[in-house]
């Protein structure tokens, strides 16, 4: 058992060798070095001082200079493995704070592994100086047979193993084997035994081939089978009954050492990243995860054991301590920060609230060189143009096998490892580029990280870039389902996932006008925010774009059952708005379908899902009534796709179109918005039958109809008054004339004779305008000393600078929408404007 849990350790360091990348050392900023260097040396020197001071009271072994050197060492450095395991299973590997602690961790070992060496030295040197010589002879000589014989041959193994191949398994029995001999050969020389395989794994690359190989074989092995065995070891050392039988007198050097060790490193790293203006709780996460301990610190405590540094009390006291920190200390990480937190803070943007006018940037993914072609294809029928270029960025994702640490690289910056290279892909990117010419830009970017936090590149890349749309491509991969549906839940702007069926061809079958072009999309509007979003990403590309035919499908419930007033609203407001503007299209077909339950909305989806249309888009599912998904919940097996998934991929359905799936990222937020839309829409699609209304001052300008009616409905609105009344005349609106002869009918017959208290309550309830509202006040009865309304007038100019008050809530307003000049304070502010304010004026 006691050679098993050896081995246990042994293949643990080894695998951890093995996806550890030196060169990441030179990329190491100032901050890294700062943190690392500060954290270790004031802890490690401290606990050494007062390990001096305290002598007297210790044990022999633990009270001999190269012992006390140990501790210390040991107590200031964060080994890279035990971090490593812990940022993974709290997905923080490609978060700042995650990035910051691998780079100051991968410092702290190189620093550790030279102190270990140099006390190592010490301690053979106590009893003659040629031992010392002897162990310095072998150390060099092992350096030199990896670097100029091992590392070699493992490069020769890469360059010989063709793409897409598995290392020959004679090559992985004879490294597996290596592991153990370099083990005999180093506790032969007077190191640690598990040294030897910690410097065969360095010496194999990282990355595929031979290092994703080497993982892919052991892991299993090592996790299953031997570490087990290694707990097991350390378990049948510690003996909480010597601890006690020993006394505190005997044990009190060794805790107050180690207390004061792990105090001295908690705010040395905090006070250095304070230094380096960190924010209050980054900079706190950061100190905790720098305090951690694990895997290796129980390993080390086996090798005192093994030299005679501890007895079993003393390791008791060490293992005890350590798992209370970390104990501690990981559920404090989890609590203080969050990684997605800087997406969920910053405002929303999707294409709903991007001038058309204006630069669309977007994020495109790709996982591999299937989904390019499509991919291609949907950027080219998305209609980029002079007045509206596209900026995208490319990023290629990988899954991270075989290496620690994750990878960001911006080609135009950083130059690509071969191993991640996709020249292929970028120079048909970049020949597509050429082609539309100064429409659009390409920036390209790789990264390289665990499946569960390839998310947070995208979505930081997203937010860096300010980008209004992300565009990920579909696959049955487990690792593409993942990382979709992570930026599903966290991108600060608008998601796409493009369902590739290859079927974005031309059609030229059909003779009329509206089915002579050249690709025929349907857009399904089933309601809610990412219906919303989905119609204006539709507008851009029928707009100004003479090969595109859309037909918009608009689901309705029966007799209106089921609907959030306030989506129901935004619904109407903006399909009103979409269909004004292209009423005149002969290449746009509006249809409504009124459906019970879901089983007719999939017998009404399923007419049309004949493969007649090249696209469909659709909504993912925020917002949408639930009326019109009755029974779908029970189809839908994937979690990204939501109601493509059950409508789309059922097998109850026959159709075979490509399907553009939609979610607009603040969808799920309450807006504001009149009551009175149906009649002001109504009233505004007379107005601007031949107008673009994108921009509500041309609109006020030209239809002073439409400004009058919007202001009319404001009025009204804000009197307060929402009456049974009023709601039937929002419905009657809708209607047509014989339903509304219909209705008119039968309320004269239940119409009953009013009273004149009835009378009076209806005019009191009635809405006032506000000159109404001022006579009522009687305001010229006021004292002449009294100010009012109309005794107010303009003083004579002010020489300090004009105050700008909030469109919103009248606060100090420092900020200026960049659309309509309008005024706001802050971010809610902001969002309640961008909703409910700026160039709104269907809705």
């Amino acid at each position: 058992m006691n050679n098993l849990g050896i081995m246990g350790f042994m293949f643990f360091l080894f695998i951890y060798g093995v996806k550890m990348d030196p060169s990441l050392l030179k990329k190491s900023g100032k901050l890294h070095l700062s943190t690392a260097l500060v954290g270790i040396t004031i802890p490690t020197v401290t606990v050494f001082t007062v390990g001096l001071c305290l002598r007297e009271n210790m044990d022999k072994d633990l009270a001999r200079v190269p012992s006390i050197g140990v501790l210390a060492g040991y107590l200031g450095i964060t080994a890279f493995p035990v971090l490593y395991h812990i940022l993974k299973e709290f997905n923080l590997l490609n978060s700042e704070a995650g990035r910051i602690a691998l780079a100051s961790a991968l410092i702290g070992d190189a620093i550790g592994l030279f102190s270990v060496v140099a006390f190592e030295a010490l301690g053979h040197g106590e009893t003659k100086m040629i031992h010392a010589l002897w162990y310095m002879i072998s150390l060099v000589l092992m350096v030199i047979f990896l670097v100029f014989c091992v590392r070699p041959a493992m490069m020769w193994i890469n360059s010989n193993t063709p793409e897409g191949h598995p290392v020959q398994q004679s090559f992985v029995v004879a490294i597996l084997l290596g592991v153990l001999i370099m083990g005999f050969i180093t506790d032969m020389c007077g190191m640690a035994i598990t040294n030897g395989s910690l410097f065969l794994g360095l010496a194999i690359p990282d990355g595929p081939h031979v290092g994703a190989t080497l993982v892919e074989k052991t892991t299993t092995i090592m996790t299953d089978f031997l570490l087990p065995f290694s707990f097991i070891l350390v378990g049948s050392h510690t003996d909480f009954y010597a601890m006690s039988a020993s006394g505190w007198s005997t044990l009190s050097p060794l805790f107050i050492m180690v207390f004061i060790g792990y105090m001295f490193k908690f705010f040395c790293t905090w006070v250095t990243l304070h230094l380096w203006r960190m924010p209050f709780r980054d900079g706190l996460t950061i100190s905790l995860i720098m305090s951690l301990r694990g895997h290796i610190e129980l390993l080390l405590f086996l090798q005192w054991m093994d030299k005679k540094i501890l007895k079993v009390p003393g390791f008791t006291l060490l293992v005890l301590m350590t798992t209370i920190l970390t104990a501690t200390f990981s559920p404090l990480i989890s609590l203080l920060y969050d990684p997605t937190k800087p997406y969920m803070l910053n405002q929303r943007r999707n294409i709903q609230h991007n001038h058309p006018d204006t630069e669309l940037r977007l994020v495109l993914c790709i996982f591999d060189t299937d989904s390019i072609n499509g991919l291609i294809k949907l950027l080219d029928i998305s209609n980029p143009t002079l007045n509206s270029p596209f900026s995208i960025s490319v990023v290629r994702l990988s899954e991270r096998v075989g290496r620690t640490s994750p990878l960001f690289i911006d080609h135009e910056k950083q130059k690509v490892p071969s191993i991640y290279q996709w020249s292929n892909t970028i120079n048909i990117l970049k020949h597509y580029q050429q082609l539309k010419g100064t429409v659009m830009k390409l920036h390209f970017f790789t990264a390289v990280a665990p499946k569960q936090s390839l998310f947070q590149d995208i979505c930081e890349l997203a937010l860096e870039e300010e980008a209004s749309l992300i565009i990920l491509p579909h696959a049955h991969k487990h690792a593409v389902k993942t990382v979709n549906s992570h930026v599903l839940n966290t991108a600060p702007c608008s998601v796409a996932i493009f369902v590739d069926k290859g079927l974005l061809k031309t059609n030229t079958s059909e003779c009329s006008s509206f089915r002579r072009s050249k690709y025929r999309f349907a857009l399904l509007f089933l309601g809610g925010g990412d219906s919303r979003e989905a119609l204006a990403y539709a507008d851009r590309i029928i707009d100004h774009h003479d090969e595109v035919s859309l037909t918009v499908i608009r689901f309705l419930s029966h007799n209106c059952i089921g609907y959030n007033e306030i989506e129901k609203k935004l619904d109407d407001g903006i399909v009103t708005w979409f269909w004004v503007k292209n009423e005149i299209n002969h290449r746009v077909v509006y249809r409504e379908v009124v459906v019970k339950n879901g089983e007719e909305t999939i017998g009404a989806i399923q007419s049309m899902n004949d493969g007649a249309f090249d696209l469909l888009i659709v909504g993912r599912k925020q917002g949408i009534n639930p009326v019109l998904l009755t029974g779908l919940s029970e189809w839908s097996e994937s979690e990204d796709l939501g109601l493509v998934k059950g409508v789309f991929g059922c097998r109850v359905l026959v159709g075979h179109s490509t399907a553009l799936e939609m979610e607009d990222d603040g969808s799920s937020s309450i807006r504001r918005m009149s009551s009175r839309t149906r009649k002001v829409a109504s009233k505004m699609a007379a107005a601007l039958a031949s107008a673009d209304n994108r921009t509500q001052a041309a609109i006020f300008a030209q239809f002073p109809s439409a400004a009058l009616a919007r202001l009319d409905a404001l009025e009204n609105d804000n009197a307060g008054f929402e009456t049974a009344d009023a709601n039937n005349d929002d419905d009657e609106a809708s209607l047509d004339e014989d339903d509304q002869f219909y209705v008119q009918k039968k309320q004269s017959k239940g119409t009953k004779r009013k009273t004149r208290q009835a009378k009076a309550l209806e005019a009191r309830r009635t809405p006032r305008t506000f000159l109404e509202l001022l006579h009522e006040a009687n305001i010229e009865s006021l004292p002449p000393h009294v100010p009012s309304y109309w005794k107010a007038a303009v003083g004579p100019p002010s020489s300090t600078s004009r105050r700008h008050f909030c469109t919103v809530c009248g606060f100090s307003a420092n900020y200026t929408c960049v659309r309509c000049g309008m005024r706001f304070c802050s971010y809610r502010c902001q969002n309640v404007h961008n909703d409910t304010r700026c160039l709104k004026f269907v809705a």
